[in-house]
């Protein structure tokens, strides 16, 4: 079965397949009319009215798209999400959302009830956010669709999965750098950031963020951008998901559609020569190759190295050629920009139809683990990093570099504050020895990992036991981001155990 390792580790070895032709669009994300405004007014007083309990009936006949209550059909399934460990989760209601006005009458009855709302655009959240205990949740899913305009902008819905944004992008010659597993959604991921295999090239996700229609606390629908609430779109890239508001499209600008030269490397060196050559490559690459390292635990712990080249496989080799090491294995496939996402995703040999969740009638299954990261300034000590690894089970270390285009954007610019970093380390575990033993492994590795790199960390791997887990993800923005949320949400409408409102209802 198709596992989320296998996206993040999609890179050890090049699979067979060709692209899929598909549709220009998958959908029609445009804002439906509703009650917007065209200069947001944030709220400025706090609620004083006694919460009452929610009116589900009213909301339900609100809902075109329905709304889950506990003990009704459907329930389950609808409150399901990527990862078998949140399955005991119950929220108050699930309400899928196909217009606007359905996520403001969600927000209203959240705001009016006082109870918890979350938003979900793909369901992967790693700390289950995106479907807590009591909450109401608000099911973007249906917001799904890609539409490319004649400049090369594309509105994309905000519960589109990143299967159907690259396939919606590719038919009309267009690319959009972004992650490689299918079935996340697109909001969270560019909330958060957005490192992907193509960041080094073209930039973060929210680094091509034009503009966002977002539904406020204050029940407010608006367009947001650098011209209109710039300090809300400013904290859009990169401040995380579920802090300021819902988020129904997003407008990026896109770039034509490249080959890429995808890679994977082997070598017969341990696993620390290899990590010091990495480093000390990456340090000095071009913006058009961008790579990963992947240590697997064990005795002793294994390495792998792979990428993409933005262009053919001359010039791809000859960026290979300058890593220092003489590789045992090197394979290298020239692919269309559609055909090397599918690949990164673990797809290769499936069609788009089946590169969606088994709950979709896809051929992705589901799968159980524990995560957390770290950001990496600089090179850390080799021995030292897989000295954490030894002797360990089931878990994964993945190295992405950054640098290049997401480097040349100043760190206050945007909300995402990782900009000089050499690149981001995410700690990975499966469950099989049980959900406990990976929860301690992935602690143990992050503060060990933490002691020698610094204790930074990517939010969109929120960690619930990250230590400083504010700072970690935000630094030096944190002080705006709270005040951007405090501002815009002052009820804590949004507020969760790590987010900027304070969790106090």
């Amino acid at each position: 079965m198709l596992t989320r390792r296998t996206f993040l580790g999609a890179a050890a070895a090049l699979t067979a397949g060709a692209a899929t032709a598909c549709s220009g669009t998958t959908g029609d994300p445009r804002p439906t009319p509703t009650r917007s405004s065209t200069a947001l007014p944030p709220p400025t007083t706090t609620a004083t009215t006694e919460p009452g309990p929610p009116d589900w009936a009213g909301l339900a006949a609100r809902l075109p798209g329905g709304l889950h209550l506990p003990g009704q059909p459907g329930y389950d399934a609808a409150r399901r999400v990527y990862n078998p460990l949140f399955d005991g989760r119950r929220p108050a209601a699930v309400a899928r959302c196909t217009r606007d006005e359905d996520v403001q009458a969600c927000v209203e009855v959240a705001a009016g009830s006082r109870i918890p709302i979350a938003a979900r655009s793909g369901g992967h959240s790693y700390a289950g956010y995106s479907n807590p205990d009591g909450a109401l949740v608000v099911d973007l899913n249906p917001l799904s669709g890609v539409e490319v305009a004649p400049d090369g902008t594309a509105v994309v819905g905000a519960g589109t999965r990143l299967i159907d944004v690259y396939a919606g992008l590719a038919a009309a010659g267009r690319a959009l750098p972004a992650g490689s597993c299918p079935t996340v959604g697109v909001a969270g991921l560019t909330l958060g950031g957005g490192i992907g295999v193509l960041a080094r090239k073209y930039g973060l996700t929210c680094d091509r963020l034009v503009s966002a229609r977002i539904v406020t606390a204050g029940g407010e629908v608006a367009t947001v951008s650098q011209a209109q609430d710039p300090d809300l779109f400013w904290a859009l890239r990169g401040g995380g998901g579920g802090n300021v508001g819902i988020v129904t499209s997003f407008t990026f600008a896109t770039e034509p559609a490249p080959e890429l030269t995808v890679f994977s490397l082997r070598f017969g060196v341990g696993a620390d020569q290899v990590l010091g050559a990495w480093q000390n490559w990456v340090a000095d690459l071009p913006d058009e190759l961008w790579t990963n390292c992947v240590l697997s635990a064990g005795s002793p712990p294994g390495v792998r190295i792979g990428g993409c080249f933005v262009g053919d496989e001359t010039g791809c080799r000859r960026q290979l050629d300058r890593i220092g090491l003489t590789a045992t294995s090197v394979l290298l496939s020239t692919r269309s920009y559609l055909d090397a996402m599918r690949y990164f995703g673990g797809c290769s040999t499936r069609d788009l139809a089946q590169c969606h969740p088994e709950t979709e009638g896809g051929q992705l299954g589901r799968e159980s683990f524990v995560a957390s990261s770290r950001i990496l300034d600089g090179p850390v000590d080799p021995a030292a990093v897989t000295g954490l690894l030894a002797g360990r089970t089931g878990l994964d270390l993945l190295l992405d570099s950054l640098g290049g285009a997401v480097s040349a954007v100043a760190p206050g610019d945007t909300a995402f504050p990782h900009r000089g970093a050499l690149a981001s380390a995410q700690i990975y575990a499966n469950t099989a020895a049980g959900a406990r033993a990976a929860t301690d492994q992935v602690g143990e590795v992050r503060d060990g990992l933490g002691a020698l790199a610094g204790a930074k960390g990517y939010v969109n791997y929120i960690d619930p036991a990250m230590p400083d887990w504010a700072d970690a993800y935000y630094g030096q923005n944190l002080p705006r981001l709270r005040e951007v949320a405090s501002r815009y949400d002052p009820d804590g409408v949004f507020a969760f155990r790590q987010g900027l409102t304070a969790p106090d209802r």
